[in-house]
């Protein structure tokens, strides 16, 4: 018997209605939700990703500032436009779109973004009141874990939890936010000596280590949860994940597809950060 598998698309679709209604509450109060989008650079994927950012950012009442900069753009120049959206008290959050052109440092950049507007959840700051278990912002993706493991009504407390991917940009954050919801939580990655062996003892299962079909679907234990967040393109231009869904699916409660999963919670969350912070610099 196959598992439920969790509609991320409509998940996230319920989330930008609740931002929507958020967002038409501070516009009646003269308060405009902005995000800053600045995209350095003709990255294809990246492009696309902004256009989509804009778009559901409108559907979401939420003011989109577009800044295109050329892939020849000076670390100094790039640092002088976030001097100046820090500064614009309009602008409620600030993105710049990752990864940049070779020859820029983006962890100075995003040191840079004032931690009020770092709707992004990357700035030190907000990494460190993360850890500290009171986090103001955090970062999207792993903030989409959690809103899709409450969907599904997952049991956190106790619950044994293996978080595969130790990156900044989810591995490390979805670990703590598990923490923080009092789960027993295991960070895995390359250097893990018995990775099946972690895998068969959670309840809970998030991969982001960006490999495909790396966790076997045998691996998986009867009635946990699982939550892809990895996108792989194979040579045949298809779509996986880093789990082997066809068996895990047979094995897990509930698990995310490859796309449609963990994917559409991202931008969700990103807007529901960006009203969070208007209404908290703003309201």
């Amino acid at each position: 018997m196959i598992g439920q598998i969790i509609d991320g698309k409509a998940v996230a679709a319920r989330l930008r209605a609740e931002v929507a209604a958020a967002a038409s509450a501070l516009r009646g109060r003269q308060i405009v939700p902005t995000l800053a989008v600045v995209l350095v650079g003709d990255d294809p994927a990246s492009a696309v990703y902004v256009r989509s950012k804009t778009k559901a950012a409108r559907e979401a009442n939420v003011d989109i500032r577009d800044h295109k900069l050329p892939a020849t753009t000076s670390q100094a120049e790039l640092m002088a436009l976030v001097v100046t959206l820090n500064a614009d008290p309009i602008v409620d959050g600030i993105l710049v779109q990752l990864p940049l052109p070779a020859g820029l440092d983006a962890d100075a950049v995003l040191r840079a973004i004032d931690p009020d507007k770092d709707v992004d959840g990357l700035h030190p700051t907000n990494l460190g009141y993360l850890a500290q278990g009171r986090p103001v912002f955090a970062p999207c993706t792993p903030s989409g874990c959690m809103r899709l493991l409450q969907e599904v009504g997952a049991e956190l407390a106790g619950a044994r939890a293996v978080v595969i991917g130790r990156s900044v940009l989810v591995g490390k954050p979805v670990a703590l936010l598990l923490s923080n919801a009092n789960a027993t939580v295991t960070l895995c990655h390359s250097k893990t000596r018995d990775l099946a062996g972690e895998v068969r003892r959670a309840d809970i299962v998030v991969a982001a280590i960006g490999r495909p079909e790396l966790v076997r679907g045998e691996w998986i234990r009867e009635g946990a949860i699982v939550l892809d967040v990895g996108v792989n393109r194979m040579p045949d231009g298809k779509l996986v994940g880093d789990v082997e869904f066809s068996t895990a699916a047979q094995r897990a409660r509930a698990i995310t597809p490859v796309p449609g999963g963990v994917g559409p919670m991202t931008i969700a969350c990103l807007l529901d950060n960006t009203v969070t912070a208007a209404r908290r610099r703003r309201a």
